[in-house]
């Protein structure tokens, strides 16, 4: 087999170009009208009228349905069809508040055993969610905690707030479409290793408790502006439900 000729088909095989399927392509449309507040929690995704403006078939719509519902963005119902999901303030508060009550020690707690291999491996993570689409911010968010927390060798405490970041995630992607927030976000995380790497548990636990409040007054204050501006109608299971204002 010639060598040279292998090589070459693997280099350019590392170079194609790989193309978004049919789903994919209607499901980031898609989220990205929910992110940004084009699609009202509450309303309804009619399939129809949206197959004809995207162009596709009802198949692809369907199956991005369901990727998006896996996300939390969309709730499915029987016989009603697809609903973008219904936002919550108090959900919203009551997650951030358990985080506000474990994160702060845990940072503390790791800040003293950390290492620098750690810490390099956080501040790569902080420079990729520089590049990322919103879709993948709350992983990364949860992978750069995850590493910084891991020191502290409390994995309790660590799947505690594992679940807690799952449930923040769908919020986290309305807070960082935002430009400006984003970048306050990678400053506080800039200086929570900052903190770790100088061992000063006192500070690392205090960026920790702002970060934590800064991202709880952002999503908070988006949210609540999407449920005034949607219809002010939940759809629960089966029947409609009044937003509070």
């Amino acid at each position: 087999m010639n060598t040279s000729s292998s090589s070459n088909r693997s280099q350019s095989e590392g170079r194609r170009i790989v193309r978004k399927t049919a789903v994919e392509l209607v499901a980031e449309k898609l989220r990205n009208r929910i992110l940004n507040g084009k699609l009202a929690p509450g309303s309804q995704l009619r399939q129809e009228a949206l197959a004809e403006e995207l162009g596709v078939s009802r198949i692809p719509l369907r199956e991005a349905f369901r990727l998006l519902s896996s996300e939390g963005l969309v709730e499915l119902q029987p016989h009603r069809g697809a609903f973008v999901s219904m936002l919550s303030a108090s959900e919203v508060e009551e997650l951030f508040e358990l985080r506000q009550k474990i994160e702060p020690w845990l940072i503390e707690e790791a800040s003293a055993k950390i290492s620098e291999e750690v810490l390099k491996q956080a501040e790569r993570l902080v420079a990729e969610m520089d590049k990322v689409r919103p879709e993948r911010w709350g992983s990364l968010n949860w992978q750069l905690h995850e590493v910084l927390y891991h020191a502290a060798e409390k994995p309790a405490a660590l799947a505690l707030v594992k679940t807690l970041h799952d449930k923040s995630e769908r919020y986290f992607r309305f807070q960082i479409v935002n430009a400006p927030i984003r970048k306050q976000s990678r400053t506080e995380h800039l200086q929570l290793i900052k903190s770790c790497r100088e061992r000063n548990g006192k500070v690392a636990r205090e960026v920790m408790q702002h970060h934590i409040q800064d991202a709880a007054v952002q999503i908070l204050a988006i949210v609540r502006q999407l449920m005034d501006e949607g219809d002010e109608v939940a759809v629960g299971a089966k029947a409609a439900v009044r937003l509070p204002g």
